[in-house]
């Protein structure tokens, strides 16, 4: 006799490691690896090689990245409906040949149009391998275990800084960028691809309770709508409570990464400057892993708090020292909060807002904050332009951060969160 789907769904285990939900979480993790690596902490090794070898203006190559931040931030708004669609192996799939393309591809630019034309597909590409569509994917496989998943998944994000940008570097001084670019396309394609077709099949079936829904009778079949729409979210406190203030903290963080190295090599030299870059990575997977195994205990909106006071203070710590040491201290506190500011939205979402919203509310929620950080970078390079240093540009990061931290603590939902223990 057949059991009844939803007594078969309340017969899984998801803390079994023989689980089918993580091997879908390794999968989701070298998809990350890939996405951020490529499509986040290289692109400044891009900006480099094509005014070296173009002499294109920095503002020229700047506008390209933020054309592909807008664009990825527009597309994720839709990656649930497009999951539900198409189903998850298909959507990262179409994200790396997007990617791997597009890399590929800028080997072979010769004008300006064609690495705008080049960079919005590549922004496909990430936008089908974003936070957004790893939390929505991994949402069809798990409920009780989902943000130690999601933790699990995105330290892909951290390794991609780690390990494919600093490879990226080499392998460029050894044998040229054009050859480096169409090397590093083949090997994702490698990788990826059969990891991606053997390592995700069909989810489990659901209950109304999951999230995502998308029953093994097909992607479409049975799936019940979400009870929110963008809408109703855009024109929701409750929304803008757990959007809002993450906006501000990821547009203090990412604004930070990327003048990192520029503020600190005056002090301990470029070499040292780039070695912290490595220690705030490192130290971003630390910090998902204690928060992965100890989600469900813990008060999220407090911790996101508590992240974005110590990364406030991390900033005023580096503005007052040049000690080595000091700051490479002051980087590594930065970081152990840097990926839980990724990965907290969806862990929110889940235990605030209605399953069958989660994959569109995160959606909605990674957008917003991807437009928004998109003008970090920009705005904190001019105001340490119009005041000839990094202090006051650092002095905004740490009132954007604490005004983050106070809104989230201050902008609880009146109605009890789930309690998923």
């Amino acid at each position: 006799m057949a059991m009844p789907a939803d007594l078969a769904f309340a017969a899984v285990d998801e803390s079994s490691l023989r689980y089918d939900g993580w091997r879908v979480t390794a999968v989701c993790f070298v998809v990350a690896m890939f996405c951020w690596g490529f499509g986040l902490y290289s692109h400044g090794i891009y900006l480099s090689e094509l005014q070296r070898l173009f002499g294109w203006s920095v503002s020229l190559i700047s506008g390209a990245t933020t054309a592909y931040y807008l664009l990825t931030a527009s597309l994720v708004v839709f990656i649930s409906d497009a999951i539900v669609r198409f189903g998850p192996r298909r959507i990262f799939l179409t994200g790396t040949c997007c990617l791997g393309g597009a890399v590929a591809l800028l080997a072979f630019i010769a004008a300006p149009w064609q690495l705008y034309l080049v960079y919005l597909v590549m922004a496909v590409g990430s936008a089908a391998m974003h936070v957004a569509a790893i939390s929505n994917v991994l949402s069809l496989w798990f409920d009780r275990q989902r943000g130690l998943a999601i933790s699990l998944a995105l330290n892909g994000a951290s390794s991609g800084g780690i390990f494919v940008a600093p490879t990226l570097v080499i392998a460029i001084a050894a044998t040229g960028f054009e050859a480096t670019m169409v090397g590093a396309a083949t090997v994702m394609a490698a990788i990826l691809i059969p990891a991606i077709a053997i390592g995700i099949d069909r989810p489990p079936i659901r209950t109304q309770a999951t999230g995502v829904l998308l029953p093994r009778g097909g992607p479409r079949s049975g799936a019940a709508p979400p009870r929110w729409t963008r809408g109703e979210a855009l024109r929701s406190l409750a929304f803008w409570s757990v959007a809002g203030p993450f906006a501000l903290a990821l547009m203090a963080q990412v604004g930070f990464f990327v003048h990192q190295i520029a503020f600190l090599e005056p002090a301990i030299g470029r070499t040292q400057a780039g070695f912290t870059v490595a220690l705030l990575t490192a130290m971003a997977i630390v910090g998902r892993l204690a928060l992965g195994v100890s989600v469900l205990r813990l008060d999220l909106r407090r911790v996101t708090a508590l992240s974005l006071v110590s990364q406030a203070a991390a900033l005023f710590a580096m503005t007052q020292t040049t000690n080595a040491a000091a700051l490479f201290i002051a980087c590594a506190i930065f970081g152990l909060s840097a990926g839980n500011l990724v990965s907290l939205p969806a862990m929110i979402i889940q235990r605030e807002f209605e399953a069958t919203s989660f994959g569109m509310v995160v959606g909605l929620s990674t957008a917003v904050g991807q437009f928004t950080y998109a003008f970090g970078p920009g705005l904190l390079g001019a105001v340490r332009d119009a005041t000839g240093g990094y202090t006051a540009a650092l002095a905004l990061c740490m009132m954007l951060q604490l005004a983050a931290a106070g809104a989230i603590q201050m902008s609880r939902p009146q109605r009890k969160p789930i309690d998923l223990r």
